[in-house]
């Protein structure tokens, strides 16, 4: 059974397809399979206009070969370019079945809607200057551009940029995801994404994109309690982390305390803000979960309140200036497995470097990071991965452009925290998070705020129901 949500590395594809054709498919009804497939999504954008298709010497060029055909049977006008002989058997036969011309350059080729079908998936050497220079004129001169399950110059495993690389309008991905269709700066090129089905089957052990969540009302018979008790301890920057308790009292726990040796005259009614000192109040046994770092600090006071926190063993987030004091030394006694920790860039990095990890690019990183702490990893940023000690990983779709904006990382750490106290599950509340941020974000609309997010969590809530 084909899965629509795993998402798959350059092997891992080959892997898959190898293990269809074992069963029986030929190479050529795979490329079929995925010409047909991707033809339908260019049948709709053409919307009658006419199509360029560029192909490659590989499959991918194969794959467009056949995407030409179906549009020329359906009585389009379209033109393919191949600077090169298609270079295997499969794309020899897709080549043979077009029965329209075939030019070599890009000479008078303009118009409705241009089709990358040059490398796709799988590079892993720069684009040559000849091959850069043909894309950006034919991007250039249509009114519309695809790519095929990848823009050619775009490294599948990490989304790096092997050269000049044009933005297209949509992105179909034939089979599987693959991660670049979730990373920057590749993501930054890819237009929408839509997935092609071609019968790879499901793997147990491959990533995948985090499903949408479906969240519950309270029972009839729930309090507050029993909702979950949050504590979010602050530090002597009350901003930050007043912000991160008003996002966890809107994302499902039932009772909220900013726990604070400074005054907030601006919390809200509802928010508790309890001024005790922190052992004597984390010792109460009905914490669900606490978050730790919004407003913290760096000093000796704040890891005081980071190990008393930790000490107490409930499920705890880690955000801010927490995980630039996180270390060995924190963590021992410590079940990392209670742990999420939600670090941007700068952050991961810095952790990196404190547990001796040397992996390159953010993917990796986060899940050598997952596997040398035990803690669960949610690497955020415009492009957000989630990583477990027990190595699963997941993605998600990119939410808006907007949520680069001071505040909204406490906004995650808070949700994150009120989910945690629901689920007590590091993975699940992370990724339940990430959506009702994402999904807040757009319901704040334009040159969003982090307070206009927290005013617009309910609401986002709401659509998980």
């Amino acid at each position: 059974m084909s899965s629509p949500d795993q998402v798959l590395t350059a092997a891992e594809m080959r892997a898959a397809e190898d293990a269809l054709i074992d069963a029986g498919t030929s190479v050529d009804e795979l490329m079929l399979r995925a010409g047909r497939g991707a033809a339908e999504w260019v049948w709709r954008v053409a919307a009658g206009r006419p199509v360029t298709v560029l192909c490659g010497p590989g499959n991918n060029g194969g794959d467009g070969y056949v995407i030409a055909e179906t549009l020329r049977a359906r009585g389009l006008a379209v033109v393919v370019i191949a600077p090169a002989e298609p270079g295997t058997a499969a794309a020899r036969t897709a080549r043979d079945r077009w029965q329209g011309r075939v030019a070599q350059d890009a000479a008078g080729a303009h118009g409705g809607v241009f089709v990358d079908c040059l490398f796709g998936s799988g590079l892993t050497r720069p684009l040559s200057e000849e091959h850069e220079a043909l894309l950006a004129e034919l991007a250039a001169h249509h009114a519309y551009s695809v790519a095929i399950d990848l823009p050619s110059g775009v490294a599948t495993d990490d989304g790096a940029l092997l050269g000049r690389v044009p933005r297209f309008d949509l992105t179909l991905a034939l089979g599987a995801w693959k991660p670049a269709h979730f990373l920057i700066p590749a993501l930054s090129r890819l237009g929408e994404s839509r997935l092609v089905d071609i019968g790879v089957e499901a793997s147990a052990s491959a990533a995948s994109v985090y499903p949408r969540p479906r969240v519950s009302a309270p029972a009839r018979d729930a309090h507050k309690y029993t909702r979950g008790l949050v504590g979010v301890v602050a530090g002597a920057m009350p901003g930050a982390a007043l912000l991160a308790a008003e996002s966890a009292m809107r994302g499902g726990a039932g009772y909220v305390k900013l726990l604070s040796p400074v005054s907030h005259p601006a919390a809200p009614a509802a928010l508790v803000v309890d001024h005790g000192d922190l052992d004597e109040v984390l010792a109460d046994a009905r914490w669900s979960a606490l978050l730790v770092g919004p407003g913290l600090g760096r000093d000796d006071a704040a890891r005081e309140r980071l190990e008393a926190a930790l000490a107490r063993g409930v499920p705890t987030v880690l955000d801010a200036d927490a995980l630039h004091l996180l270390d060995d030394d924190a963590l021992e006694g410590v079940d990392p497995a209670r742990i999420l920790a939600t670090p941007h860039a700068g952050e991961l990095a810095r952790l990196c470097e404190t547990f001796g990890i040397e992996g390159e690019g953010k993917v990796a990183r986060a899940r050598a990071l997952a596997g040398r702490t035990g803690i669960t990893i949610l690497a955020k940023g415009p492009d957000t991965i989630l990583a477990s000690a027990d190595g699963r990983l997941a993605y998600f779709p990119p939410a808006p452009s907007w949520l680069a904006s001071a505040g909204t990382g406490d906004v995650l750490a808070g949700l994150a925290a009120s989910r945690l106290a629901i689920s007590g599950d590091p993975f699940k509340a992370a990724g339940e998070a990430v959506w009702l941020h994402s999904e807040a974000g757009r319901m704040a609309g334009p040159a969003l705020t982090a307070d206009d997010m927290v005013s617009a969590i309910s609401s986002a809530y709401a659509r998980f129901l």
